[in-house]
């Protein structure tokens, strides 16, 4: 048995020489998940500054964009888990 492995370990990942885990994830879709979690952050913070300035255009635009955020990021999950075991981000 290795250093990395364990006798309870489900899912037996890759470690290159460093001793880094090699996962299924290409940086693509890391990439996709993170941004996408930055920009939720931003566009829920603009919904609310346009809730309380009463501006519903402001709202409505951030509350679209949120949406085709959550749209990519759930592709960007399913093609994650297309390719391999592996949790995302």
């Amino acid at each position: 048995m290795t250093q990395h492995e364990r006798p309870e370990d489900i899912r037996h990942e890759e470690f290159d020489e460093r001793g880094k885990p090699m996962v299924p994830a290409t940086p693509r879709d890391v990439v996709h998940i993170r941004v996408g979690s930055f920009v939720l952050i931003f566009c829920f913070a603009i919904a609310v500054l346009g809730l309380i300035a009463h501006a519903p255009v402001i709202t409505w635009i951030a509350g679209i964009a949120a949406v085709i955020t959550v749209v990519d990021m759930v592709l960007a999950i399913r093609r994650q888990k297309n390719r391999g075991a592996g949790e995302a981000g």
